[in-house]
């Protein structure tokens, strides 16, 4: 993690937020709106991940809130910035606000460490809402972008037995091609227990191998 940095002095219960799109116009609309609001401030902007980071570095945010295409014309850079920030910045909450509202982009945003989606066509009120949610350690997701997420949790596109929540972690870790030391390290828990949820898995995803339960699982949107 990099190291702390010394951001500005802000009103004890203020809600610092760092606005990331490439779009200056709309970052400029969104701050305009969110400074409407007495508990919230905007610190800082950037049009992309490499820059969102030196800035969230700079000023150590409560709240992120980034859109997923960042001029690279897909929702590859905004995945990978969520990712990056949920391992770098563990204490910022990154919330998305994007057009795309497309299942398996919902899911691999949660994946990747969104505690929050929220749709462009939200309202303010919307917004503001999810900005103070996941500051708190809450989740932001509007009915349909949730039931999305519930259902790929579920496991409902398929035939499969649901997975619990570890053994989600467990399959994340999985498809990153680390070992059940390397996965019990991750999560604290021993070699042994990583090679039970490992098995757990293959059995409810119906399949014999890894390499198999990581494509199957990421043709269910859970990678």
């Amino acid at each position: 993690m990099p190291p702390p940095a010394t951001g500005p002095t802000t009103p004890p219960g203020t809600i610092r937020t760092v606005l990331v799109d490439d779009h200056a116009v709309l970052r400029e609309g969104l701050r305009l709106m969110l400074e409407r609001e007495p508990d919230l401030e905007v610190v800082g902007e950037a049009s992309t991940a490499d820059a969102a980071l030196g800035v969230i570095n700079s000023t150590r945010p409560d709240v992120a809130v980034i859109d997923l295409k960042l001029g690279s014309g897909s929702e590859l850079d905004g995945l990978r910035l969520c990712a990056a920030v949920r391992d770098l910045f563990p204490e910022v909450a990154p919330l998305v606000l994007t057009t795309f509202l497309d299942k398996a982009i919902v899911v691999r945003a949660v994946r990747a460490g969104a505690r929050g989606y929220v749709v462009k066509n939200v309202d303010v009120t919307e917004l503001v809402t999810a900005v103070r949610s996941v500051s708190a350690g809450e989740s932001a997701f509007d009915a349909r972008t949730a039931s999305m997420v519930v259902d790929a949790l579920r496991g409902v596109d398929s035939a499969s037995e649901a997975l619990s929540a570890r053994e989600i972690e467990v399959l994340t870790l999985l498809a990153e091609g680390m070992s059940n030391k390397e996965i019990g390290q991750t999560l604290f828990i021993s070699a042994t227990t990583a090679k039970f949820h490992i098995s757990n898995i293959l059995r409810k995803l119906k399949v014999s191998r890894r390499a198999e339960a990581v494509y199957v699982a990421s043709r269910q949107g859970l990678l």
